[in-house]
């Protein structure tokens, strides 16, 4: 604009009409200059426009094909960058062929170099489109025809959450990885499922990891096992990162969450060798959440897996001590592994005779036992149910016991069966024994939904190892003690001690017979069997548990010290040992809370509860009826008096059903839990 200095004086009528004339002309000669000029704006709006339009993918790859040398770009610190070169070939035949280069390059508006760029337009954001992609196929109900940009949303999800998704160390304005990093639309493309250029991007996969990110263990993975077949052989089945590490799901491999789920992916291959792995007790903690036990990657390696019987493997048998010294170790907390760990069988299975001997016969061994000791047990609990339910509702059972035919001061008192020191013993082997089912059932069963419920509430593996070892410390100091206990009170009175004695827990012939009596009583064919001081089921009782810490016992033993063990005995015992500890637990958890609850409390003679364990005294009347041979030998020796005593209290027989009906729901819910592990297990 130009401003005239004007004198303001006052004009004669030419003058001023002289004024406006020259006025008039120079604003003439203004705007003859400015017409031009004008003109060719009008003219740049539609040359503009008519250079977006002609962003066509064929215009983009004119200059970004790659055959006119490198292109580079100045970012926005200065320094130059490479550009992408475009194959059309290949991005054409992509699941994203059908879209131009400015669908998602929406930040450049003219083709001019460095081009035009507005400012309010972002730069290409995959995840962006895709999200908006999905939302307007569920608005629109399509959902199920565009099902996969679900799968690619999920996908999206998990990406997020990822380590690739976090900011750059080294630059917090960058991620680690982009989609593009990965997929590389523009060279790599991203092809439709099923074709061909699908499973050839496979191949590819550890390349792009490699090449632009993870040289270290791309150099690693070329000379393993997975890496000759991917990359020399191209075989399809063979590992490539993205089995191991999940596709999207990309998490630091420090996190025990990551090692869960690679150790898990290896169990998509090798689905035989993952199944027998979650047999041991690496295995099982691994399957509870916790992975703080040997995993595949552990023993095998990760990037650098070899073939068993190449020399350089972890798990070659030259190798395999050292290796498994990486976690049994002073510095991690366990003793040295020795030599004995070399043989160990990690994925020894119970059905191949050739290969694992030994864990074959201990398998059929205690399925053997199992089978048997049920099957007879169990046979006998429900003819003995019958039996009883039938005679009690006849109204057979129950005898009168001629009280007024006793001395006087006979009538009110109970017969003591148990002195106080069995009864707290039995209640310490019941507790202890709970205690043991509770924590180590679950790695007997860690499919079980319960079993890492279980673990985590009781501070996990590690706590419940330290709880169940200390109740099976518990456990055996009872057992010896009481061993200890009987063998003294014998060798005091070893002159009148009867080995087959009505005091004697020794079987007996009689036994046997009473046996055969009760199974005719069950069908009808003879009356009830009458019984001495102990029937043959509370001697079975007995004596179970010597066989039952006998096998548990010297199991647990080798495996709480394996170092030791693996000192002296072959790897293969650990195997055997893992086996009979298990299966003898579970037949000792089965027949107790079953046979053993239904003998002394849920038969209906007993229903349902019988307190003599916790009083330590029962009526006469019910010692007449099942223990009729010792009712009539007491009274007729005149031994009777020395074992009567006054009832228990009011106070003592209620805290006795409280403390009984306890225990039972203990037993009955670790039961049920144990069944739901067993028929889980199947």
């Amino acid at each position: 604009m130009i401003t005239l200095p004007i004198k303001r004086t006052t004009l004669s009528q030419p003058a001023r009409k002289l004024k406006a004339l020259a006025l008039t002309a120079l604003f003439c000669i203004a705007g003859f200059a400015a017409t031009p000029a004008m003109a060719d704006d009008d003219k740049a709006a539609p040359a503009a426009a008519a250079s977006t339009e002609k962003l066509d993918n064929a215009s983009c790859e004119s200059c970004h094909d790659g055959k006119k040398g490198k292109l580079e770009a100045q970012g926005a610190d200065g320094a130059k960058r490479d550009l992408h070169a475009i194959s059309n070939e290949r991005y054409g035949k992509g699941v994203h062929g059908n879209m131009q280069c400015v669908d998602c390059h929406t930040e450049i508006t003219d083709a001019k170099a460095q081009h035009q760029k507005s400012a309010q337009a972002k730069k290409p954001d995959c995840i962006q489109c895709h999200e908006a992609l999905w939302d307007k196929a569920k608005k629109d109900g399509l959902t199920k025809e565009k099902a996969r940009l679900g799968v690619v949303v999920d996908n999206i999800e998990a990406y997020k959450k990822s380590f690739h998704a976090r900011p750059n160390k080294e630059d917090k304005t960058r991620v680690y990885a982009t989609c593009n990093e990965c997929h590389d639309v523009h060279t790599f493309d991203v092809a439709p499922e099923g074709t061909v250029r699908r499973t050839d991007n496979r191949l590819n996969v550890p390349k792009v990891c490699g090449e632009s990110c993870h040289e270290d263990q791309l150099e690693e993975y070329t000379s393993s096992i997975h890496g000759k077949e991917v990359l020399e052989k191209k075989n399809l089945k063979a590992a490539v990162c993205s089995d191991c590490h999940t596709t999207h799901a990309i998490a630091n491999t420090s996190a025990a969450a990551t090692k869960l789920t690679i150790t898990h992916n290896c169990g998509n291959c090798h689905e035989d060798k993952f199944k027998s792995y979650k047999g041991t007790y690496h295995g099982q903690i691994n399957t509870l959440g916790y992975a703080n036990t040997g995993k595949c990657f552990d023993c095998h390696g990760s990037h650098g897996i070899l073939p068993a019987d190449d020399p350089e493997s972890k798990v070659h048998e030259k190798n395999r001590l050292k290796t498994c010294q990486q976690c049994h170790n002073p510095k991690k907390g366990l003793p040295e592994a020795t030599a004995g760990f070399a043989s160990f069988a990690p994925h020894g299975v119970t059905d191949d005779f050739k290969h694992y001997p030994q864990i074959w016969i201990a398998s059929k061994f205690m399925i053997g036992l199992l089978v048997g000791t049920f099957a007879f047990f169990w046979t006998h609990t429900l003819l003995w149910f019958y039996r009883e339910y039938k005679d009690r509702k006849e109204r057979k059972l129950r005898p009168h016991v001629n009280v007024e035919a006793l001395p006087e001061e006979f009538k009110g008192l109970h017969y003591q069966r148990f002195p106080l020191v069995w009864r707290i013993a039995h209640l310490c082997f019941a507790l202890s024994l709970m205690t043991l089912t509770t924590t180590g059932m679950p790695l007997f069963f860690p499919n079980a939904p319960w079993a890492p419920v279980i673990i985590d509430f009781v501070g996990g593996p590690k706590v419940a190892g330290l709880i169940h070892r200390s109740a099976a410390t518990v456990f055996g100091l009872i057992f010896f003690w009481h061993l200890a206990f009987v063998l003294i009170r014998i060798g005091r009175d070893w002159k009148n001690f009867k080995i087959f004695g009505p005091h004697s827990m020794i079987p007996n012939l009689q036994d046997l017979k009473d046996i055969v009596l009760m199974f005719k009583w069950f069908f009808g064919k003879a009356p009830r069997p009458v019984f001495e001081r102990w029937t043959y089921w509370e001697k079975f009782d007995y004596w179970a548990p010597f066989w039952g810490v006998t096998i548990i016992g010297v199991s647990g033993l080798m495996m709480w010290f394996p170092h030791i063990t693996a000192n002296y005995l072959p790897g293969w015992v650990f195997n055997v040992a893992m086996i009979f500890h298990g299966e003898e637990a579970i037949l000792a958890v089965l027949f107790l809370f079953t046979v053993h609850f239904f003998n002394n409390h849920f038969r209906p003679d007993k229903f349902p509860l019988d307190t003599v364990m916790f009083t330590g005294a029962f009526t006469l009347e019910e010692f007449r009826r099942e223990h009729r041979v010792e009712y009539d030998r007491l009274v007729k020796s005149g031994e009777l008096a020395k074992y009567l005593v006054e009832e228990p209290s009011r106070p003592m027989k209620l805290g006795a059903k409280i403390l009984g009906f306890t225990l039972i729901s203990i037993g009955l819910t670790l039961l049920s839990l144990v069944l739901i592990g067993f028929f889980g297990h199947l």
